[in-house]
């Protein structure tokens, strides 16, 4: 009795011992699995700001901490079980999922491109807008940002999975839920940094300061409209790039060829990403494009 009792204190010292040896590499995972999806986090960042211009600027911090509460909520307990169950029982089914969610942004950002070169339609955006109360407006660009953040979530999600497949439960599990609660908080704190940069400047403008930070302050007063203007455009340039660049990566053709331009200029990193980047942008706007004309004839139809 006394060498079975050993025996199965031996066994459980050796489990121990494996999960901790297991869990010493977490630390690495997710530093590896942050830097692979840090692409679609620069994305993620650059798009949210756009969602709180023109708000009230009492209210921005509150939209923020509210898109980023779903956004973890989202990443915690649906798109994390959903990958580790699809990556059990239907692994091909990611794939296709991720494409579809692709085809939503090439189909959202088109539209913002083509808002910007249809002065007519920004009318009949403005006159919608006065119609509606500024709590109203401010659940629509909630809801609009959660569901632009879904998809890049998604898309780091599945990628994050993809770094542990095959590796113990615990080890998927803590990966995944690390993951996404780091980049949840580095994303939004930093957008919630960029939106209140105006107000910190107008604050280091104060009298009570150093003619210096003075200075400081009114140069970062003056220059944040401009950098949220250029933060719109490379917010909606991404949603571009990164949908095609999903849909691309899901089709053995497509993925081939991305594959073939990055080795082909692998000798100036620089050019070979801005080259990806230029290819899918494009391809992006192409997909938006046919996608809003096959919703402009199904509203016809029907």
């Amino acid at each position: 009795m006394p060498s079975g009792l050993f025996a199965l204190l031996d066994d459980i010292s050796a489990l121990v011992k494996s999960s901790a040896a297991t869990l010493d590499d977490v630390p690495s995972q997710i530093a590896k699995t942050t830097g692979k999806v840090s692409g679609i986090v620069i994305d993620d960042t650059a798009v949210t700001p756009k969602y709180v211009v023109g708000l009230d600027p009492s209210r921005e911090l509150a939209i923020i901490y509210q898109i980023a509460k779903k956004s973890l909520i989202n990443k915690l307990l649906l798109l994390s079980p959903a990958a580790l169950l699809l990556g059990y029982f239907a692994p091909w089914a990611i794939t296709p999922i991720l494409m579809v969610g692709g085809a939503y942004l090439c189909f959202e950002g088109y539209e913002k491109v083509h808002s910007l070169f249809s002065p007519h339609d920004g009318n009949m955006k403005q006159k919608s807008l006065k119609e509606i109360t500024p709590e109203e407006l401010e659940q629509q660009r909630v809801g609009s940002a959660v569901r632009t953040d879904i998809i890049l979530s998604a898309e780091i999600m599945a990628i994050a999975y993809s770094q542990v497949t095959g590796q113990a439960m615990v080890n998927q599990i803590v990966v995944m839920v690390a993951v996404a609660v780091f980049i949840t908080v580095a994303v939004y704190g930093f957008v919630g940094l960029i939106v209140k940069a105006d107000d910190i400047g107008l604050h280091l403008a104060g009298h009570e300061y150093p003619p210096a930070t003075q200075k400081v302050g009114r140069s970062i007063v003056k220059f944040m409209p401009h950098f949220l203007s250029w933060l719109g455009y490379v917010g909606t340039a991404a949603m571009l790039w990164v949908g095609a660049e999903i849909i691309a990566h899901g089709l053995p053709f497509t993925a081939h060829l991305l594959h073939e331009l990055e080795q082909g200029l692998s000798s100036m990193p620089i050019v070979s990403w801005f080259a990806k980047a230029l290819v899918c942008g494009v391809a992006g706007l192409i997909i938006g494009f046919v996608l809003d004309q096959l919703v402009m004839l199904v509203k016809k139809a029907f």
